[in-house]
């Protein structure tokens, strides 16, 4: 994964707005798929159609489908709004595949939300490490993977946290760990 910049991905807001300025009578239809569960947590499948009008989605002339899963818990707003994340992420997804990437980075369609997930899944992992050797392996591997700097900080942040807590007489303050709503 190379470095990337937030600013240069356009967010699925951006994107609904661009195409109904291009459509004002155009239409996206989202459909709850499915709930799979491969884990303890639950997943939502929800498929996005875009129509350019009203009298296309009538006769099911659909310019382009997206699709998009959330794992309930899996960080972000998935921890409260998974299903409704889904829905976000299908929109920009279908959007995405009709033209509307608008991203300053011709080389990739994905929009600002799901690169958000990208840096959100090492932090997701960090969350789940209760000991410091597996946390530096964590930041090795993000590092290597150039995560931004944001990230690897947070990792740092975290794993110095847990040293500290391990051994509280070297000196230091404590600070919680906090990322999914639990203190560690």
């Amino acid at each position: 994964m190379a470095r990337f910049d937030l600013e240069s991905y356009a967010t699925v807001g951006e994107r609904l707005a661009k195409f109904h300025e291009d459509y004002p009578d155009g239409r996206i239809v989202t459909e709850w798929i499915n709930t799979f569960q491969e884990t303890d947590k639950p997943n939502y499948v929800v498929k996005a159609t875009v129509y350019l009008s009203a009298g296309d989605q009538a006769n099911g002339l659909a310019k382009a489908t997206g699709h998009a899963a959330e794992q309930e818990g899996n960080g972000g707003a998935s921890n409260i709004a998974p299903l409704p994340n889904a829905e976000t992420s299908a929109i920009g997804r279908s959007l995405m595949v009709m033209g509307y990437s608008m991203n300053k980075d011709p080389k990739t369609l994905a929009s600002r939300q799901e690169m958000e997930k990208v840096q959100t899944d090492w932090l997701a992992e960090a969350d789940q490490m209760m000991n410091v050797t597996d946390l530096r392996s964590l930041y090795t591997r993000a590092k290597a993977a150039n995560a931004p700097k944001e990230v690897l900080d947070r990792i740092k942040d975290y794993a110095e946290s847990l040293a500290a807590s391990e051994n509280p007489g070297a000196g230091g303050s404590v600070s919680n760990r906090k990322t999914s709503g639990q203190k560690k």
